[in-house]
Parts: C-alpha cells; sequence; structure tokens
C-alpha cells in the first residue's frame, strides 16, 4: 500500500520548500524553523492571541472599507476564532457593535486591576498551539512569526471555503490575511496589546500581596522590637509598623506600573511599512483600532505620529522599567523577610516563616525560607530583563526597531512569572508569617540605642554615656537610669512605653 507522504511542496519568492504535510503553517514558516533553531522556546499564548485578535480586526476593518469582500472576512475572522478557541465576538457581532456607540448601560469600566472582561485561557486553543513554531529568537522585526499567522489563517480559511492547505488560491497569505499591514505595525502593536492583557492578571496578584503585608501589620501592631539602620541597632519600631510600610511600598510600585502601562494604550498599527500607511485604504488606522477595542476589550486607540509608534519603543521600555522598579522593592523586602527569619537560634529569627518542604539534603530537620529564594530569583529575572529590553530599544535605527521579538519576550516572560508565582507566595509564605513577641521584645529592652529618647531630658552626651555602658554591660538602660537616679520612676515609665518610643509620627497635628 501506498504510503501518506510526510511533507508537501510549497513555493515561496526563494523557490520550492517542503512542509510537513499536516502543518496549518507553509513556506515562509518552514525557512524560519530552518533558519533559527535557537532555543526551542516559542511566543507566549497571549502575544499569539493579541496577533491573531489583530488579524481579525484588521479583515472587519477591510471589509467595512470595501477593499476585502465579505466572504474572505468571514473566512479569516472564523479561522481566527477556531484558533483562540474564542467565537464569543464572531464575525457579525464585531462589525455591529463596533458600528455602533455605546449606551450607558453598556459602557465599559475599562480598568486592568479589576479585569473587566473575562480572561481567555489558555489564550489559544490547545489544538492550534503546536502551529507557531517560530523560535523567539528569529529575524528582526519579527516577519518570520507574523508570516506564521498569516500561513496558518490563511489555509483554515481555505478549507473552510473548501480548498485545500497550501493552495492559498482562495487565500492568500499576504494578499488576504495581511492585507493592508506590514510586520512593523502589526508586531508592535501586538506587544502592547498581550502586554496589557498580561497585566490584567498581574494587578490583582500584586493587590493581593499588598493586602497581605497590609493585614500583617495590623497583626503585628503591638509587636514592639529594635529597629535597626546600617544593619545596627537603631531606636525601637514595631513589626507591625515595618511590615505597613512594606504594603504602601508594594502599592506605590504597583501604581507606578499602572501608570506606565497607559503608554500602551495607543497603537501604531495603520502605519503599514513605515508609519506612512502605504497600501491602506482611508480610515483603515482608526477603523482596525475600533474593531481591536471590540475584540480585546481594551481602551486602544491611534496614535499621534504613526512614525514614532514605528521608530520608537518607548512605551515598551516605560513597562519594563517600571516593572524592573517594582522587582527591586519586592526584592528588597523578600531580602529582609529572609534576614528577620534567619536563625532559628543564630540569626534574628524575629519571625517565622511556614514551613513548605525540608530544607536540606544531610541536614536533618533543617528548613529553608525557599519560598523568599524563589522570589528573589523572579525579581533577578526581571531586573535582567529590563536591561536586556533597555539595549533593544537604542538599538533602534531609523524607521524601524527591529530588536522587537526579544522585547516582547523578555516584558511578557517577566509578567508571566510574577503574576503566576505572586498568589502562591502570598498564600503559601507571606500569610503564613508568624512573630516571635518574645525575641522582639528581648531585643528592644536590650538595646543600647533606647537612649535616644533620652536626648530631650538630659542630653546627646549623657545619653551616648548610659548607651556605651549599655552595651559594656548589658544592663537594660531603664534599669541604668534607675541605678544612677537620673530620672524618676514616673519619667522611665513614661519614656519607655511603645506608643511614646513608636508612634510619634503617626500622631495627628492638633489644629
Amino acid at each position: 500500500m501506498p504510503t501518506k507522504a510526510k511533507y508537501r511542496k510549497e513555493h515561496d519568492t526563494l523557490g520550492d520548500v517542503e512542509v510537513p504535510a499536516n502543518a496549518l503553517y507553509g513556506a515562509q514558516t518552514q525557512r524560519a524553523v530552518e533558519n533559527y533553531p535557537v532555543s526551542g522556546l516559542r511566543e507566549h499564548p497571549a502575544f499569539i492571541r493579541s496577533f491573531l485578535l489583530l488579524k481579525k480586526a484588521a479583515a472587519l476593518a477591510n471589509n467595512e472599507l470595501g477593499v476585502l469582500k465579505d466572504r474572505l472576512a468571514r473566512a479569516i475572522s472564523g479561522a481566527v476564532d477556531e484558533l483562540t478557541g474564542d467565537d464569543s465576538i464572531p464575525f457579525d457581532r464585531a462589525a455591529q457593535h463596533a458600528g455602533r456607540g455605546k449606551s450607558d448601560e453598556e459602557e465599559r469600566e475599562d480598568d486592568l486591576r479589576y479585569v473587566p472582561f473575562k480572561i481567555p485561557s489558555p489564550y489559544i486553543a490547545p489544538e492550534h498551539r503546536g502551529q507557531f513554531v517560530v523560535d523567539v529568537f528569529q529575524a528582526g522585526a519579527g516577519t518570520s512569526f507574523n508570516m506564521n499567522c498569516n500561513e496558518v489563517i490563511a489555509n483554515l480559511a481555505t478549507v473552510a471555503l473548501g480548498g485545500k492547505i497550501g493552495e492559498y488560491k482562495l487565500v492568500h497569505p499576504n494578499d488576504h490575511v495581511n492585507m493592508s499591514q506590514s510586520t512593523n505595525d502589526v508586531f508592535p502593536s501586538a506587544t502592547r496589546i498581550a502586554t496589557l492583557l498580561l497585566l490584567r492578571e498581574l494587578f490583582p496578584a500584586l493587590d493581593s500581596l499588598a493586602f497581605a503585608l497590609d493585614t500583617k501589620g495590623d497583626e503585628f501592631s503591638t509587636v514592639i522590637k529594635s529597629g535597626r539602620t546600617h544593619l545596627q541597632d537603631a531606636v525601637p519600631i514595631t513589626l507591625g509598623q515595618e511590615f505597613k510600610a512594606y504594603a504602601a511600598a508594594m502599592r506605590r510600585a504597583t501604581r507606578l506600573l499602572y501608570e506606565s502601562a497607559a503608554e500602551l494604550r495607543p497603537l501604531g498599527i495603520g502605519g503599514s511599512a513605515v508609519g506612512t500607511g502605504i497600501n491602506t485604504p482611508d480610515g483603515y488606522r482608526y477603523t482596525v483600532v475600533k474593531y481591536l477595542t471590540v475584540l480585546t476589550g481594551l481602551e486602544l486607540s491611534s496614535i499621534e505620529d504613526l512614525r514614532e509608534g514605528m521608530q520608537s519603543q518607548l512605551p515598551v521600555v516605560a513597562v519594563s522599567s517600571a516593572l524592573k522598579n517594582l522587582a527591586l522593592e519586592l526584592s528588597r523586602v523578600t531580602n529582609d523577610l529572609r534576614l528577620l527569619a534567619s536563625g532559628p537560634l543564630t540569626g534574628l529569627s524575629e519571625i517565622t516563616l511556614p514551613s513548605v518542604q525540608p530544607g536540606s539534603s544531610i541536614m536533618p530537620g533543617k528548613v529553608n525560607p525557599s519560598m523568599l529564594e524563589c522570589m528573589n530569583q523572579i525579581c533577578f529575572h526581571v531586573i535582567g530583563s529590563d536591561t536586556t529590553i533597555s539595549y533593544a530599544s537604542q538599538a533602534g535605527q531609523l524607521e524601524l526597531n527591529v530588536m522587537m521579538p526579544l522585547m516582547a519576550y523578555e516584558l511578557l516572560f517577566s509578567i508571566d512569572i510574577l503574576k503566576n508565582y505572586l498568589p502562591t507566595f502570598v498564600q503559601k509564605c507571606v500569610s503564613g508569617i508568624g512573630a516571635d513577641r518574645e525575641r522582639c521584645e528581648a531585643y528592644f529592652i536590650t538595646s543600647p540605642s533606647l537612649a535616644t529618647a533620652l536626648n530631650p531630658l538630659i542630653g546627646y552626651e549623657k545619653a551616648a554615656a548610659i548607651a556605651k555602658e549599655s552595651a559594656k554591660t548589658k544592663k537594660p538602660i531603664p534599669d541604668l537610669l534607675r541605678e544612677k537616679k537620673l530620672l524618676t520612676p514616673k519619667q522611665i515609665a513614661e519614656i519607655f512605653t511603645p506608643d511614646s518610643l513608636t508612634g510619634q509620627a503617626d500622631k495627628k497635628v492638633r489644629q
């Protein structure tokens, strides 16, 4: 019996190419597979989805503007629905929705924190995920991946119209799926959309982290301890105040990230090859954005200057930088928690961490701060990715930055690993942190830095002498004051109370 052919022959502008017989992609994708066997890494599903939705939006826009026949636009739209596994906004409803204004009742609250639209999962239909085979390290600008998407959509649309895979007579990857587009405006637009989609998932996780730290701040509000500056004993603070400050830092870093994300909303789609809009019908740039808004649930707009949208990747860099700053703050807090939990007998051991796994293959009973160590590594990767994105951004030349594939991958991967780990980190680490009250109070009462509170009463020099004697003799400062009768028992009692020592900054000024 004759065996079924493993390959089919396709033709592109460079000649013939053998393509796996059942592949939905074609010649240009196969060339990329052979040319770039680099990492085995593939584009993030959110990025693929964004690319596909952009293709659907382009087909709808071209159809509305009269340059793409109705049956072709429907076939392309249907192919995208099949690939994404989401037909919630089919061709007719998308056209209807985009063509009319929204009433007050239909007005969307486009707040990335609260996910107004249901997040698609897993972004791409599982049965089609394997059709997107181009390595993330590929030719500049992402032409290979753009053609991967064009070919897959064209073949599915061709089959829907009764044709055969690989023929491209009914639906052509370039002439129809890529109509009014260039890799140069599609790739950066898809990067921005994918980033916004992933940030929708990250922001709630960051809010949960800040809330968990804040909750611990309330729980530890009466646990007084020695503060530390320069890693040396300092004036007292409560453990709750430390955790409240951690929560405030996370909220500030999150807000800065949220604000930078607004820079991603203006898109350069419609600029075509160099930002001049060559080969696009009148009104295309605004029409395609109108459909993208419907399909993604994001409030998007057309960038003021399409040339800038092609040349500059500043919005991506702004988000990456804010993400790096968040990672720096998160790593700082993580380092503090590791230090506060060090011990249990020879470290600070002021807090206890949940035990999640055995800590050593040789030392029985050892438990390590494993969740914190993982978080540190994630933060380090995010910081390194920002460096990569920074270098890639400045490497743009004239009308195009060809380093976009690397930038897209690094940014989306950074968001992904953070949003994947944060819920587990909150659940298995932060929420289970306990306080060793006795240890904290023992450090507090024996700290020579308590002498600072004496400055207004006995002066800096006498207070310094008391501090030195306390450090030398290991006697608590209140005991020395009683022995030397430098203050009355009542004064000592009033000074060395938790509220007096740690509450001044939070007291409201009376009008």
